[in-house]
């Protein structure tokens, strides 16, 4: 059984990974259908949090239908990140999760996300910070290190557990890779490996399929994994996973009837959470995924991805539904 402080959450927990502008209340609850075990917000700005930005504070919106979920701030200043979690310990979530591995660069410019990866012990003084500004679990979501010269994560993930987190994702690849070349979990399963480390670790990076979940797992044997990028508009892959690794093969896909009905679902909540021409924006991202592989789709996708309106995006998807059933 896998534990984060009090909260069980299987033998092979499967996790959602907090992506900005995709891992909203409405992907989420699609998400919670198909079987993730633990999700985590968008990742929210400290400083946004403690100037009472609107766009931060929506984000600690969060439901008791969606838990466990973990709330994920960042930040680089000691004062507004200490703020930041007492802020959302306000809100009650079952974890506050600390994003160290953000790549952007505006994000690492000020220290904060995979910035702070080239001031190892600033990073392990801002996590004892936090985890002792709240009664909450403190989890930490990280990469290899800033660049292949400074790749630490076994010893960092050591150093984060004595001050007292207590899980560890790590996605693999450096600050450097940003999202190229392929992800390595060599570190991942020596980090895994430590006999000193205690605490539960999530693999996160090129997990596309239950397959691809199977060979890391038998690869690294990490606790569980963390789902990204392979989840955007095929929120099924969660079913799938836990189908393949008990049967040792994947279940029937879904039916195009049964996507279209997911992608009409996931755009009322788009909506009914952001307002109209929000909601059918931050739609657009989940469109290729939702019909990926299918031939002659690409005139349906551009009608999606062009539509402002709601009944027009109803109608191109009644009529995928016609052409491809």
């Amino acid at each position: 059984m896998v534990k984060i402080g009090d909260i069980q959450l299987g033998e092979f927990p499967i996790l959602l990974a907090p992506m900005e502008d995709v891992s909203d209340p409405p992907f989420r609850k699609i998400c919670k259908k198909f079987g993730v075990d633990l999700m985590y917000t968008e990742f929210i700005s400290s400083e946004g949090l403690i100037r009472d930005a609107v766009k931060s504070t929506k984000k600690l919106d969060i439901f008791d239908a969606e838990r466990p979920i973990g709330i994920q701030i960042f930040g680089g200043n000691e004062e507004s990140m200490k703020r930041a979690t007492e802020i959302v310990s306000e809100v009650k979530p079952d974890i506050i999760d600390i994003n160290y591995g953000c790549p952007v660069k505006k994000v690492t410019c000020k220290g904060a996300g995979a910035g702070i990866l080239q001031d190892i012990p600033k990073m392990v003084k801002l996590t004892d910070l936090i985890v002792k500004s709240t009664d909450i679990p403190v989890t930490v979501k990280t990469r290899l290190g800033w660049d292949e010269k400074s790749m630490y994560i076994v010893d960092v993930a050591e150093k984060l557990q004595d001050v007292g987190i207590k899980a560890i994702s790590i996605h693999g690849r450096t600050r450097k890779q940003m999202y190229k070349g392929k992800a390595d979990w060599s570190l991942i399963e020596k980090t895994k490996e430590n006999p000193r480390l205690n605490i539960p670790v999530f693999g996160n990076g090129d997990l596309f399929s239950a397959m691809d979940v199977k060979r890391k797992k038998d690869f690294s044997n990490v606790d569980g994994v963390m789902i990204g990028r392979g989840s955007i508009g095929y929120p099924w892959i969660f079913k799938e996973i836990k189908f393949f690794l008990k049967n040792g093969k994947l279940p029937p896909p879904p039916s195009v009837k049964e996507r279209v009905e997911i992608v009409k679902e996931h755009l009322d909540l788009s909506i009914n959470w952001k307002g109209e021409k929000l909601g059918i924006l931050e739609m657009r991202r989940h469109y290729s995924n939702y019909f990926k592989g299918f031939e002659g789709i690409k005139n349906y996708r551009i009608k999606l991805v062009t539509s402002n309106y709601t009944n027009e995006i109803f109608e191109t998807l009644n009529e995928i539904e016609q052409k491809f059933h």
